[in-house]
């Protein structure tokens, strides 16, 4: 009998096949928010006084009439909600067995970090 090799192109492949997309999605969101942390520190850096009203100006200045503050402040919370659940949710798959315990985190993680978006967005975008 004659042993079937298991590596080149007759390997046997399982499993969701998500992985280089979610790779590329993890150091794109990585990206954005490296980014949006140097624009927050040149903000804080260059504003006039330590208070509310700069803090606030931080998150809700305009350019050309356009929100910039706010959009790359949603754009940033966005990045940050997908990356943790790329993160999360591997950890998840991959150290907890029980299949039952394992959805439940996943649900869990899920509806905290979709509630997290939805209070940041109410707060930031509201008058």
């Amino acid at each position: 009998m004659v042993p079937v090799e298991k590596i080149g192109p007759k390997r046997l492949v399982v499993g969701a096949h998500y992985g280089t997309g979610e790779f590329i999605a993890q150091r794109v969101t990585a990206i954005i928010l490296a980014v949006y942390t140097l624009v927050l520190l040149v903000g804080i850096l260059t504003m006039s006084g330590f208070n509310y009203e700069g803090w606030k100006n931080l998150f809700t200045f305009t350019v050309l009439f356009m929100p910039l503050g706010q959009i790359l402040a949603t754009l940033a919370m966005f990045s940050l909600a997908w990356h943790a659940w790329i993160g999360v949710r591997d950890i998840w798959m991959d150290y907890i067995k029980p299949v039952g315990l394992r959805i439940f985190l996943l649900v869990l993680t899920l509806l905290w970090l979709v509630g997290s978006v939805v209070y940041f967005v109410h707060i930031l975008w509201r008058n």
